[in-house]
């Protein structure tokens, strides 16, 4: 849970079977600055929106279902009141079930951590989020057989002697190779993009994908943005397989309130 998931909540997302029974738990939507509109759009669960104001702040709300579930319908509503929302002014968003037990305690998270949250919606004020995955190309092995000597070497040898375990050893050498060629364009991508955004924040990778970085952009840099994902998906698409998806709420730039735990 991001900072001000942590100030509408006691430091952790609440778990929807644990919040059943709270009825009147509040679900937050996000952070915004005081004057923005109460958003039309339905919430989680078709409950309306409301906002509560504290300190030039205002979080958007509703009430908690008794059951809480990632249901497409809900996740849609929760991302049409963030979209409401951010079309007005800087928003922090809060991730999917983040819920606050009671009004009075919100209201007080928001009055004491209001310079913290203000800032940060500095921070992201005429920013959207554009996140971009990267994903190993497998089919490249045989230019990176005639590149690579050692690759060719061990190539030769199972050619000229071909066994099982030599095949095996020839298999997992190039399926190395590749994720290595993979995870060096994704630097490559990295590089090229990071001098375009704000801020850049990077995601958990693994064998196969092997890139996930989240840009923070300025609104009027995004089509500078779009076009340098496509000229580098050209430059490495033997290699790398680049996916954009934006423009988002910027979820992945809200800070953690300094020594306060914070869970998603």
């Amino acid at each position: 849970m991001t900072a001000p998931a942590t100030t509408a909540t006691t430091g952790t997302a609440v778990d929807a079977d644990a919040a059943a029974p709270a009825r009147k738990a509040l679900y937050v939507y996000g952070i915004a600055p005081a004057e923005v509109r109460t958003p039309r759009s339905p919430g989680v669960d078709g409950a309306p929106v409301r906002l509560l104001t504290e300190s030039g702040l205002c979080a958007a709300v509703s009430d908690a279902p008794p059951r809480l579930r990632p249901r497409r319908r809900d996740l849609l509503a929760h991302q049409a009141v963030l979209d409401e929302l951010a079309v007005q002014g800087p928003v922090l968003p809060m991730r999917f079930a983040v819920l606050s037990p009671r009004p009075d305690t919100l209201l007080a998270q928001l009055r004491s951590e209001a310079a913290h949250l203000a800032e940060q919606l500095d921070g992201v004020r005429g920013c959207v989020e554009f996140n971009v995955k990267g994903t190993v190309v497998p089919g490249h092995f045989a230019d990176l057989v005639r590149r690579d000597d050692k690759l060719r070497s061990l190539a030769l040898r199972t050619r000229r002697r071909p066994d099982y375990e030599a095949n095996v050893r020839l298999g997992e050498a190039i399926a190395l190779g590749v994720r290595r060629e993979a995870r060096r364009a994704a630097r490559e991508v990295v590089d090229r993009l990071a001098p375009l955004a704000v801020r850049t924040v990077r995601g958990t990778t693994d064998d196969e994908q092997v890139l996930s970085a989240s840009f923070l952009l300025r609104s009027a840099d995004e089509t500078r943005f779009r076009e340098a994902v496509a000229a580098r998906a050209r430059a490495c698409g033997d290699r790398l397989a680049l996916s954009v998806t934006g423009p988002l709420p910027c979820y992945s730039f809200v800070d953690p309130r300094p020594a306060t735990p914070a869970g998603r």
